[in-house]
Formats: C-alpha cells, structure tokens, sequence
C-alpha cells in the first residue's frame, strides 16, 4: 500500500502562484510515476502533470503547459506541483495520485482545494 498526503492549496487571485506537496509513504518503490489530477465540481477528475520517479520525464496537457511544473525529490519521497499564472478556470480539488505502471493510478490522496478568483 502506498498513503499520500496532500498540502499546500488555498485561495489565490488570478496571476498568482501556488505549490502543492504530495508526501508518499509504504511500499513507494513499487510505484511507476506520481500525477497531479484535478476536478471542478460537475467536471471529470483530469490529469494536470505526472512524472516518473526513475527518470524524471514529464508530462502536462496543453491547458497547464507552460504555467504548471511538477517535480519530485526522490529522497524525501515527495512530488511538488508549482503552480503560475493561475486562472479562475484552474479552481478545483487537486488530487495527488500514484501509479503502479504506466497510466495505472491506483493511489490516491484526499485531495486539496485550490480555488483562484477573479
């Protein structure tokens, strides 16, 4: 089993930044590559960043790219999502995920708000 623990949301004006931590614990090794996923309410839960732990290689869709960056520190067993130029459009609970191979996210963490005004 591997446990997540999401910090690091809140209230921010448009333009701000924020960064989300995601600190994994248990049987982390067996894990593939870590996600950041958001959902707005009435909304499908997306995938907003993901990166994987051996290599480092990214990924981002073309709503965030440019403005988010995910990060990990493999010591501390930690993934950082970095957030700028944030828009209204980016409020939602964000979601850090672990995934046991490529696209099988089967960890989850409880989830942070993250919510931007106008």
């Amino acid at each position: 089993q591997v446990q997540l623990v999401e910090s690091g949301g809140g209230l921010v004006q448009a333009g701000g930044s924020l960064r989300l931590s995601c600190a994994a614990s248990g049987r982390t090794f067996n894990t593939y590559a870590m996600g950041w996923f958001r959902q707005a309410p009435g909304k499908e839960r997306k995938r907003v960043a993901q990166i994987t732990w051996s290599t480092g290689s990214t990924y981002y869709p073309d709503s965030v790219k440019g403005r988010f960056t995910i990060s990990r520190d493999n010591a501390k067993n930690t993934v950082y999502l970095q957030m700028n130029s944030l828009k209204p459009e980016d409020t939602a609970v964000y979601y850090c995920a672990a995934a046991s191979t490529i696209n099988a996210y089967i960890y989850w963490g409880q989830g942070t708000q993250v919510t931007v005004s106008s």
